[in-house]
């Protein structure tokens, strides 16, 4: 079966509660349900990995880097300094698409340039969880045109 990374960063295991007039109401769970409706028709199953740790998100990519067929990644915060996560993606070999709930320019100065973003095959912003469904949305095109690709 075909496998879709969810990748999210600190302080994202807590949606629903964590400033929901900035993040919505809708949790993690609720976001990964959303993801693996989207990806089901396609015969895709995802895996969730969510971490407070910098390092256990890097190691979550290396460890899924061949086994899937694409990711969403929401860094939160370590989009403004997450080095050793966009070193990760940078080596990590399918489409991906980076993820906000919120709408990162119309917020505070420092959430304007994300380090990973130059890496990711998209950016979604602003849209809340259906952000999620429309970066797995974008996944299963990208994923079919690099498929059809590599028949050639």
């Amino acid at each position: 079966m075909t496998t879709l990374l969810l990748l999210n960063g600190p302080n994202l295991g807590i949606l629903g509660q964590r400033e929901p007039e900035i993040y919505g109401h809708d949790t993690l769970d609720d976001i990964a349900g959303y993801v693996a409706d989207e990806v089901a028709g396609a015969g895709w199953k995802v895996v969730s990995v969510q971490d407070e740790s910098e390092g256990e998100l890097v190691r979550a990519v290396h460890a899924h880097r061949f086994s899937t067929i694409g990711a969403i990644v929401n860094p939160g915060a370590l989009m403004i300094a997450g080095w050793s996560l966009r070193d990760a993606l940078a080596a990590y070999p399918r489409p991906w698409i980076e993820v906000h709930l919120s709408n990162v320019w119309a917020r505070e100065q420092f959430r304007h340039e994300s380090v990973i973003a130059p890496l990711a095959s998209g950016v979604v912003v602003g849209l809340g969880a259906l952000g999620y469904r429309l970066a797995a949305r974008a996944l299963l095109q990208l994923c079919d045109t690099d498929a059809a690709r590599e028949t050639r």
